[in-house]
């Protein structure tokens, strides 16, 4: 790679679509498609492809030719994509498809493509210029809890400084080679899969999402995951909480992971500690972590030498972390620029909405989201992601969702890997590990999986809370009808 870019990958070599892209290749690849950004008088780049070349080149080309990058998820809804297309002034549209977006709508097509992209569709469109993109080198945008995307500003500087900690924290473990298993529109993926291995001359295999297990958007199969795993053997993947769970059984019922992997990092989201256990009993070397896109990704991360089970991890060096009184968690270091549209971030600190606490070595614990913790009638206040973590751990219940607000109980919304009787019992199980003002009295078996594709999920696998206490409310409402004085 031009060493501009990524000092230390002159022996980078990209793997994807069933051949090797050597680093020279690589390397004319994204100097071509950068001259020809310039030469087009691109200011805003947005696209929408599956992982592969392209993507990564695109990518690359957009720090080489000083272009704002607009990685858009395959999972956007059309309505999503026309207002993260909109809102972030993009002048170019590359697609892998033709979805019908109001946006294209009278746009051109784009004609003298440079090779790497020369299949694709490729609009120019009449783009309003967003004023707050100055220093701006990536806007990534995340669904969040409404169905608007919101675009987070980050500079180059703030992501280079993620992926050197990352390599700093694994260069004990000699890594070579990482395997992509998410989307690279993930800023986990796209810093950690993909801008730290090449920064550290690693193979980068990123083969299309079909074919290592991921299908849609929260469909993952794990026995295409495992067969990617022994075809490329990597030596580090980046896994979500429900990925992990679904490799965890395949290991338990006789599943093998070549002994080349010798880093799995998970984060997205809350980890049970018992699956984290699980995980470790079957030899997978698993490390949880914890980031967020307003921080340029990955903020902690348990480590070689540096690792306590339950916790995630000790912050990076390019991190600082510190509880604010209230118990949320508050990182600054390599941060946003800020939302945009919104005015610049500017008091060095990032109030992440997760509550936790630091221990007295330095690591870090996180507890549920401060915007989701509710008061029970009682006066307790609950983090439900703490008994819903409980629930999962049984391994009964994939997906759970609790609630009690001004209520004398809790309730719960499950999804089932099991039958009825064997919920019950992972209740029962999950609630004598609780204390009485956090245990599941009643609960209801959703009506199917919580994924993007039905809005119940976000892309990280958290469930959209307010939209599925809708969907229920009517049975929730009855549970509580029932037993209204109900204490014990």
């Amino acid at each position: 790679m031009p060493s501009a870019l990524f000092p230390a990958a002159a022996s980078a070599e990209l793997h994807t679509a069933g051949r090797a892209i050597e680093p020279s290749e690589l390397e004319a690849r994204v100097l071509e498609t950068a001259r020809w950004l310039r030469a087009s008088g691109v200011a805003v780049l947005a696209w929408q492809l599956d992982n592969g070349l392209e993507w990564i080149v695109l990518d690359l080309a957009c720090i080489a030719a000083e272009v704002v990058a607009v990685p858009l998820p395959g999972y956007f809804t059309a309505a999503q994509l026309d207002h993260a297309i909109r809102d972030s002034g993009a002048d170019l549209i590359v697609l892998e498809h033709a979805p019908t977006l109001s946006v294209l709508e009278g746009a051109a097509a784009v004609a003298g493509l440079p090779g790497v992209i020369a299949s694709r569709r490729v609009y120019r469109l009449s783009a309003v210029r967003v004023r707050s993109l100055d220093a701006v080198a990536k806007i990534t945008y995340t669904s969040g809890t409404t169905g608007a995307p919101r675009g987070v500003c980050l500079t180059q500087n703030a992501l280079n400084q993620v992926a050197q900690s990352l390599l700093d924290a694994t260069r004990s473990l000699d890594l070579r080679s990482h395997l992509c298993l998410l989307p690279l529109a993930t800023l986990l993926e796209n810093v950690a899969g993909v801008q730290a291995p090449l920064a550290g001359g690693m193979r980068v295999v990123a083969p299309p999402l079909a074919q290592v297990g991921l299908l849609g958007g929260a469909c993952f199969d794990v026995s295409r995951a495992l067969a990617a795993l022994a075809e490329f053997r990597p030596n580090s993947i980046i896994l979500l909480p429900q990925m992990l769970l679904a490799l965890v059984h395949a290991l338990e019922c006789g599943a093998r992971v070549p002994a080349d992997v010798r880093f799995v990092a998970v984060g997205g989201a809350r980890v049970p500690v018992a699956l984290l256990e699980r995980a470790s009993r079957v030899g997978l070397p698993i490390h949880e972590g914890y980031g967020l896109s307003e921080c340029a990704s990955v903020v902690a991360l348990n480590r070689p030498g540096a690792h306590r089970p339950g916790s995630v991890g000790r912050p990076l060096p390019h991190a600082r972390v510190r509880i604010a009184e209230d118990g949320e968690i508050l990182v600054s270091g390599a941060t946003m620029r800020g939302y945009l549209g919104h005015a610049p971030h500017a008091d060095g600190w990032v109030a992440t909405g997760d509550i936790g606490s630091l221990d007295a070595d330095g690591f870090l614990y996180v507890r549920g989201r401060k915007k989701n913790v509710f008061i029970t009638s009682f006066g307790r206040n609950v983090s439900p992601e703490w008994i819903e973590s409980e629930l999962m751990a049984t391994g009964a219940i994939t997906q759970a969702l609790v609630d009690g607000e001004a209520r004398p109980w809790n309730v719960a919304v499950v999804v089932a890997a099991a039958d009825r009787l064997a919920v019950r019992d992972a209740i029962d199980q999950a609630n004598r590990a609780l204390p009485d003002y956090a245990r599941v009295r009643e609960w209801i078996l959703a009506d199917t999986p919580w994924t993007v594709t039905n809005q119940l999920a976000t892309s990280n696998g958290r469930p959209r809370r307010e939209a599925i206490l809708a969907v229920y409310a009517d049975r929730i409402a009855a549970l509580y009808a029932r037993r209204p004085h109900a204490t014990c």
